[in-house]
């Protein structure tokens, strides 16, 4: 008997999906700041034993699109309401429960096992609360209300509490299904993915106010030998003003990015990484249907 089948995890921004996503892995497949809309694009992370497959989706936070890019972010995680055999709806211990009502209504008629996962349970203690217990257990009565046919689990995915509960949990709610990637397959997305998505991370790190969020990463050249990986890439921006922060005085700023860039990327591909790093403006990225599918925003 083997059992397979996709673990959608959705959410509004910020409340921890893409940490989550990465212990259930167990592996960095998704960045994951502290900043709120750090992910954009739908990324799947493929756990494999011999008798089992379990395809987890990261998806962007659930938000009220402002620019054509945000509308595309919706679109990847209202995809994820219609492919999942499992569907994680994760929340936190601080968010407003009746927030993005809209995509709430669409998860709570869904036919599919739902586990709402209430995250970051260690900040109830950290807050010095009296009866973290007693405000735990109204956060669970208030979603009950909203989602009765959800099971709810307290998890703190930064300190992996819960989290092989609910892998335990995922195991048992997955369908009878032969597998449906190779057994050696680890996402679905190419290598130039993730040195976009590591560079971006960077870039998240390290600069403040709307310079992240006007940011976005393509590889222009990636060529893998034994030894090591030579790369190319652009770092796109909106306004010169934009470009020059990037950049930096003497462009010590950028020089700061690649250097941390390099170092992530040697120690996730595991090979000398030579980076160079370009910035570019272009000001219509975020709302050009031309340069988003370019970027790889093309929900199915």
């Amino acid at each position: 008997m083997h059992k397979a089948g996709f673990v959608n995890i959705v959410g509004n921004p910020n409340v921890g999906k893409s940490t989550l996503m990465n212990q259930l892995v167990g592996e960095r497949i998704s960045i994951a700041t502290f900043k709120a809309q750090t992910t954009r694009h739908r990324i799947m992370g493929i756990v494999n034993t011999d008798d089992m497959q379990i395809v987890f989706s990261d998806t962007p936070g659930v938000l009220k699109p402002n620019y054509k890019m945000q509308e595309m972010m919706l679109a990847f995680s209202e995809s994820a309401l219609q492919d999942a055999d499992v569907l994680l709806y994760v929340t936190d211990v601080v968010e407003n429960p009746e927030k993005n009502m809209d995509f709430l209504e669409k998860v709570r008629q869904m036919k599919i096992p739902v586990l709402l996962l209430i995250n970051k349970i260690d900040e109830l203690n950290a807050e010095n609360e009296q009866n973290p217990q007693e405000r735990l257990g109204a956060i669970v009565e208030k979603w009950h209300s909203l989602l009765p046919n959800a099971e709810i689990l307290p998890i703190s995915a930064k300190n992996k509490f819960g989290v092989d509960l609910l892998l335990k949990r995922i195991q048992e709610l997955l369908p009878e299904c032969p597998a449906y990637f190779e057994k050696d397959q680890l996402t679905d997305k190419p290598a130039r993915f993730f040195v976009s998505e590591i560079i971006r991370e960077k870039i998240l790190l390290y600069y403040d106010k709307e310079i992240p969020y006007a940011v976005e990463v393509r590889v222009d050249s990636f060529k893998e030998t034994q030894q090591r990986i030579d790369i190319h890439a652009t770092i796109y921006v909106e306004r010169d003003s934009q470009k020059g922060i990037i950049i930096g005085h003497q462009g010590v700023a950028l020089k700061k990015v690649g250097t941390e860039s390099r170092k992530a990327l040697e120690k996730f591909f595991g090979k000398k990484i030579n980076l160079e790093t370009f910035v570019k403006v272009d000001k219509d990225w975020r709302s050009s249907d031309r340069e988003l599918s370019a970027f790889g925003y093309n929900p199915e």
